[in-house]
């Protein structure tokens, strides 16, 4: 007998993941909750971590990249005066220190975390290292050596000081930065050893806190395969960072034909938050979402098709 492969659906659904469970689970769980065909989520959150964990059904799989390149909004609780292996507090500690920063030496060190930076990752996170995870490195004794990269932070801010040995902030940044090393770094530059006793994420992409569905709300039985499907966001939901760009139905035509469109043709109607040296656009049909395509050498040329 084969296996029931599941229903198909398409639309994303907007988890607040509790602490203490993997981000792959809560795929599991709920892809499983709804007997859904395919499920995958929109951006990592650690197992400390809480907060928005976007996860795509179906078609909105194809999305994906588009929301993990999008800003993402954090608040975390950097601990002072303790260093842990894996920077946050599910790891071992490795140092200690007595020294408090005060709240003034915080604040003169916080821009030098803004805008561009070299971020090193930390030791326990999924970046490759010779074909190999660095967390598995990290596990098995031998920690690699990473190398810094590029990572951009729009805003690192102090929102409160809860004693002397802890302190909330909130971050806004782009794809691939680590609030884990921003902690660490920080405490470093203070003099200090630090981590990260609390996370959550309040936004990625388009989508927001405010539309999170509690885990627990969602995952009830077993199995159970109950959940409606309008809980879903639409697939193109994703997308609605993406600058708008009106197609008329000739030009729609030949899009969704794979072919490109020139952009004298489209003078007028180019949004202007759009790059025109290879910014990505949502090209738009009858007031639907068409897919995305990208400005590139004076033409738009199909990118992702939606429909």
């Amino acid at each position: 007998m084969r296996k029931r492969r599941g229903r198909k659906l398409d639309g994303w659904l907007i988890v607040d993941k509790p602490a203490g469970i993997t981000s792959t689970s809560v795929v599991n769980r709920v892809r499983r909750a709804f007997g859904a065909e395919k499920a995958g989520h929109g951006g990592t959150l650690d197992p400390l971590a809480t907060g928005v964990l976007p996860v795509a059904f179906g078609a909105a799989t194809k999305t994906v990249p588009y929301v993990m390149d999008g800003a993402k909004h954090y608040r975390f609780t950097l601990r002072f005066g303790e260093a842990r292996d894996t920077d946050d507090a599910d790891g071992r500690v490795t140092g200690t220190s007595t020294v408090r920063p005060t709240e003034a030496a915080i604040e003169a060190a916080l821009p030098a975390f803004r805008g561009a930076i070299m971020q090193v990752p930390p030791a326990f996170s999924a970046v490759k290292v010779a074909g190999a995870r660095a967390y598995d490195l990290a596990r098995g004794g031998e920690p690699a050596v990473l190398a810094a990269r590029p990572a951009l932070v729009e805003r690192f801010e102090l929102i409160a000081i809860r004693d002397e040995a802890t302190a909330d902030f909130e971050v806004v940044s782009g794809k691939g930065v680590y609030m884990r090393s921003l902690a660490r770094d920080l405490a470093r530059t203070l003099g200090t050893f630090g981590h990260i006793a609390a996370l959550r994420r309040l936004k990625v992409g388009p989508f927001a806190e405010a539309q999170a569905i509690p885990l627990d709300k969602i995952d009830t039985e077993e199995d159970s395969s109950h959940v409606s499907p309008d809980l879903l966001l639409p697939v193109a939901t994703a997308l609605a960072d993406i600058p708008a760009l009106a197609l008329t139905a000739e030009e729609a035509a030949a899009i969704a034909c794979g072919q490109a469109l020139s952009l004298v043709v489209l003078m007028g109607r180019i949004p202007d938050r759009a790059d025109p040296e290879g910014g990505l656009v949502r090209a738009m049909a009858g007031g639907h979402v068409l897919g995305l395509g990208r400005l590139v050498d004076g033409w738009l040329k199909p990118e992702r098709l939606l429909v």
